[in-house]
């Protein structure tokens, strides 16, 4: 059952939703959109425009990718109230923890942790300044449920960002400024097709094989399906919102019942 968005929620918000082009981060750009946002993203490459989204083509990989994504968000929106990570993957090989070069590491730690170190760093202290903010960042399960054949640096660059965010909750807290964390499992997207490709290339047999490999190494989910997009985009906009105005500091996991244990 789908529940009707108030088209009012986010009047007068401005948010910027890091990796907004494809997957979970569309659906969070348009689920910002649907609530009255002003919404800005940025990505490597020239995706399709979304309507009434601000657009910034830069690499946040980079240091110079970040700044020119702060610099535009504040010059064209005057400002960020609602800041949004959801920008994260993995592109390392299968073939255990032997496979991964010091170059994978560096790529799945830039992608996954220091991207969004470094965009919080250039935006949130005119957060800080206003004395409001709200800022979530996506890491994943795999934080506390790696899966060793082939997502060990992004596992790892995930629990790191996990603990990152806990540490400025502390500080910006009393300062008005709301940090929380969504960690989905497997999310149905472009990534996990891409994922499991890599997996058939690295270990042979079909897609179906790679796909129920994943699940074996999961454990399985309970609900018997990845969540969408758009669910987690759901969770997102929640924590973004004035009804999670006393929710801070803390992790909601989005996962159809994976991890196994409380």
């Amino acid at each position: 059952m789908s529940l009707k968005t108030d088209p009012t929620e986010f009047a007068g918000k401005r948010v910027l939703v890091s990796g907004g082009t494809k997957g979970a981060g569309l659906a969070t750009v348009e689920r910002f959109l649907a609530g009255g946002a002003q919404v800005i993203t940025a990505a490597r490459g020239t995706p399709e425009p979304i309507h009434g989204v601000e657009f910034v083509q830069a690499d946040l990989t980079t240091a110079e990718g970040g700044e020119r994504v702060a610099k535009a968000a504040l010059e064209r929106l005057g400002g960020i109230d609602i800041l949004a990570h959801v920008m994260g993957g993995s592109s390392a090989p299968g073939g255990g923890f032997v496979a991964l070069t010091d170059d994978h590491w560096l790529a799945e730690l830039n992608l996954n942790l220091l991207a969004t170190v470094r965009l919080d760093r250039l935006v949130i202290p005119q957060m800080i300044k206003r004395g409001a903010g709200a800022v979530v960042h996506v890491t994943s399960i795999q934080s506390v449920l790696p899966l060793p054949e082939a997502t060990t640096a992004y596992a790892a660059a995930k629990a790191a960002l996990k603990t990152y965010s806990k540490s400025i909750s502390k500080e910006l807290g009393p300062k008005g400024v709301r940090v929380n964390v969504v960690s989905p499992g497997w999310i149905m997207t472009e990534s996990s097709v891409h994922l499991l490709e890599r997996l058939q290339a690295a270990n042979g047999g079909t897609i179906e094989d790679a796909r129920q490999g994943v699940l074996n190494s999961l454990g399985g989910i309970p609900i018997g399906r990845p969540a969408e997009p758009r669910e987690v985009a759901d969770l997102i906009a929640y924590l973004a919102s004035d009804r999670a105005a006393a929710v801070h500091g803390a992790e909601f996991v989005i996962d159809g019942g994976t991890v196994p244990t409380v």
